[in-house]
């Protein structure tokens, strides 16, 4: 459905400090970072895309976090959900919402909420019942 999601950062180093763990912990491999523009992306095996990319917006004009956006990443497992929130945290995040159940979702919606520390929101979720 997606060709690529572009993530707006104020300090590419810091974004890029913060996104290497937490890309590494969903087992998503990083395809490119040009420090030059600056830019980088990651992209799941066995495709060109889709991509998530973070970097200084193209107009080079300040970052701002937009109310009501979101990007999720779906995890493997309800373990991964909440290795990645702990990563998040430890590498400058701040919480939304810890690990856990979102029944209205659905009944087996196991997300967590955090922001990056441009103050974008970001979940990771997975949709399998426990123990699959």
């Amino acid at each position: 459905m997606f060709s690529h999601v572009f993530v707006g950062v104020s300090d590419f180093d810091r974004a890029l400090a913060f996104y290497e763990p937490l890309m590494a912990t969903l087992g998503i491999e990083r395809r490119f970072c040009d420090r030059g523009r600056p830019w980088a992306g990651w992209q799941t095996a066995g495709g060109p895309r889709p991509l998530f990319l973070i970097g200084v917006p193209y107009d080079r004009q300040p970052h701002s976090a937009g109310n009501g956006q979101m990007v999720a990443f779906q995890a493997a497992s309800r373990a991964v959900v909440r290795k990645a929130h702990e990563v998040a945290l430890a590498c400058g995040g701040s919480s939304e919402g810890k690990p856990g159940l979102r029944l209205e979702y659905h009944s087996s919606y196991y997300g967590a909420y955090f922001r990056d520390p441009d103050r974008n929101k970001l979940c990771v979720v997975c949709h399998a019942e426990e123990g699959e």
